[in-house]
């Protein structure tokens, strides 16, 4: 099977709310497969929102062992970020794995990688994916130049990026904290 193509994934803190979205496109190759996909999900108690950009099958099997991260260091997101990408990086069948995800909750804010990135992004802002840049853009500028709330800014600013990037569509779901 071919190398499914990138999304839009944008998560950010603002005025003390946690919100992360994602359109919904599938792509492979230069074909849309499908339209209405979840990227973003709430773990442990819905304290966490995760989501990703790369191989679905890929990104759920991280999800997976994120989770079981959480719930081993008891909601540490830091500790269980960090044991995550050792484990990512140093196991076999995992170092394969073709995914970015993106990790939020009131305090923290990471993009995560297998290559052993983890970056605790400056702003509270993340975005994944090939239409990352232009939402990210989006995002920094509504934060600057309106009166949306973190939800808002979330949902127009992969809107935007979905007029821009052919890999990103306007199936948008938002999930927040």
């Amino acid at each position: 099977m071919e190398k499914m193509l990138s999304t839009t994934i944008l998560g950010l803190r603002y005025k003390n709310k946690v919100a992360m979205g994602s359109d919904g496109q599938v792509t492979l190759e230069n074909t849309i497969v499908k339209s209405g996909a979840c990227k973003i999900r709430k773990l442990y108690n819905n304290k966490v929102l995760v989501g990703f950009a790369g191989g679905a099958a890929d990104a759920l099997t991280l999800f997976e062992r994120f989770e079981a991260k959480l719930e081993e260091y008891h909601g540490n997101l830091e500790r269980a970020v960090v044991e995550l990408v050792k484990e990512w990086r140093t196991d076999r069948v995992l170092r394969r794995l073709e995914a970015m995800i993106g990790i939020l909750d009131e305090k923290h804010s990471y993009i995560v990688s297998g290559n052993g990135d983890i970056i605790d992004v400056d702003d509270g802002i993340i975005a994944l994916g090939s239409g990352g840049p232009y939402a990210l853009a989006c995002a920094k500028a509504l934060i600057k130049h309106s009166d949306l709330n973190a939800k808002e800014i979330v949902e127009e600013s992969i809107r935007i990026a979905a007029s821009i990037c052919i890999y990103t569509n306007t199936h948008i779901t938002v999930q927040e904290l």
